[in-house]
């Protein structure tokens, strides 16, 4: 039977789960609405603004499921993990404090104005409103991150009578890890909203071939798409070397490393047996993983056994490659539609066909990344300072129980609802305009359904 602690590190997973979904979409979404406005502000062509109305309900919609879930997500620090916020709540308080100041209420205020301000306040205000709702999802995944970080890598704090205490501020908020984590989270937005703009386009070019509405947001999200998946693999090999540095045990699970080794191989796949301290089925490139992690083919890798304390390695060893397997895709795919797209030359129904089945691709990356991220950091809630054992509710796990099912009911209910609602929206009746393919016909010949 599972315990109270699993119990509650269960549900506060699925409601992460849940919660981070929403706000992957709208830190990104945000700012593509300020282009889309920005560019019918410059061209004063149409599709601009029909463009840009569509994608605020999207945002509205996402922006207030991850509301919701982000409320009951705060409930739970006190109800099944009390020992948190005793033991670190002069940290996480205010930093949980700044985020509602300095960007909930921006984005709560300027968020009615973008959506119900049409015809009733001037144009330049309604594009300074949508602005400033950009700026504060931006702001607000800053102090999460923030505070996520320091969970991962603490600093400037002292420990007087069991409970931390801030000594440096700018030490807690650039804490070691927080610049790699922030920039690789903003750019897992951003390659969320391109693929999920791009999706939902090609769904609406599935649907009305001859409309053309949906040509300038798909090229807009491949475009971006394209363009930031280089770059967040760069981000995530300097992060991954910062996670070698600061918490190697993480390393030496993800890349299934039990021994310390010299020319580690970087393992495609295998499976980790805990028990024999092995993996099995092993199939890798020798040399490999040295050379990523520490830029030199003999470099040494720790292994688990040089730990006292390290994570469970299967979710981590999986969850790692999932990451990577996706992202490999989202960059062909990105970098061949990109290609088409840009040369104006006809979308075939099976390239279509294949965006769509692409659209939420940027959840799966985000998901698996996370849960590299979150579950790395095992037995400990705050690396070093606090275990995660040490922090949970003493309420009866059949409590626990009950409220894990209902949440779990709850999330599949809205994110079945969530999804219905958003191609409701994509295949409701589209404006027409020129397409544009180089060869309308023939386009229109290929994607007819």
């Amino acid at each position: 039977m599972l315990d109270t602690l699993m119990l509650s590190r269960m549900q506060f997973a699925a409601n992460i789960s849940f919660h981070i979904l929403f706000p992957t979409i709208t830190i990104a979404l945000g700012w593509m609405l300020v282009f889309f406005k920005f560019r019918h502000n410059r061209t004063g062509e149409q599709i601009w603004l029909d463009t840009y109305y569509f994608w605020v309900k999207v945002f509205a919609l996402t922006f207030a499921l991850g509301v919701v879930s982000g409320i009951t997500m705060s409930f739970q620090f006190g109800t099944n993990w009390p020992g948190f916020m005793e033991k670190v709540g002069n940290i996480a308080g205010p930093l949980l404090g700044y985020e509602v100041m300095t960007a909930f209420f921006m984005e709560a205020t300027f968020l009615g104005v973008m959506l119900f301000g049409k015809n009733r306040v001037p144009n330049w205000v309604h594009t300074l409103a949508t602005l400033l709702v950009a700026i504060g999802t931006t702001i607000s995944a800053f102090w999460i991150l923030v505070l996520n970080s320091w969970m991962h890598t603490p600093t400037g704090f002292e420990i007087i009578e069991g409970v931390v205490h801030p000594t440096s501020w700018f030490e807690v908020i650039f804490n070691p890890s927080m610049p790699y984590r922030l920039s690789h989270m903003l750019l897992a937005s951003g390659l969320t909203a391109s693929f999920l703009i791009a999706g939902i386009s090609a769904y609406q070019k599935l649907k009305s071939p001859t409309s053309g509405v949906s040509d300038k947001p798909l090229k807009v999200g491949i475009t971006a798409a394209a363009i930031l998946i280089p770059l967040q693999i760069f981000i995530g090999d300097m992060h991954g070397l910062n996670t070698l540095e600061h918490q190697p045990q993480k390393i030496a699970a993800m890349e299934g490393v039990w021994e310390t080794e010299q020319g580690a191989p970087l393992l495609l796949f295998a499976v980790p047996n805990e028990q024999t301290r092995s993996n099995d089925y092993e199939i890798g490139i020798p040399n490999l993983a040295s050379l990523i992690l520490t830029h030199k083919l003999d470099g040494e890798i720790k292994g688990l056994e040089s730990f006292e304390y390290h994570p469970p390695v299967k979710p981590l060893f999986f969850g790692f490659r999932i990451m990577v397997g996706v992202g490999v895709l989202m960059l062909l795919v990105s970098w061949y539609t990109a290609y088409r797209v840009w040369r104006n030359q006809p979308m075939p129904k099976w390239h279509l066909m294949g965006l769509v089945a692409m659209t939420f691709s940027g959840w799966v990356a985000t998901l698996s990344g996370w849960y590299v991220t979150e579950i790395g950091r095992q037995p400990w809630l705050v690396q070093g300072v606090l275990k995660t054992a040490d922090a949970v509710t003493t309420v009866a796990s059949s409590n626990v129980g009950i409220s894990l099912t209902i949440y779990l009911t709850l999330y599949a209910v809205l994110m079945v609802a969530y999804i219905r609602t958003l191609f409701f929206l994509a295949k409701k009746r589209l404006p027409e305009y020129q397409s544009d393919d180089a060869n309308t016909a023939q386009s229109t010949k290929e994607v007819n359904v």
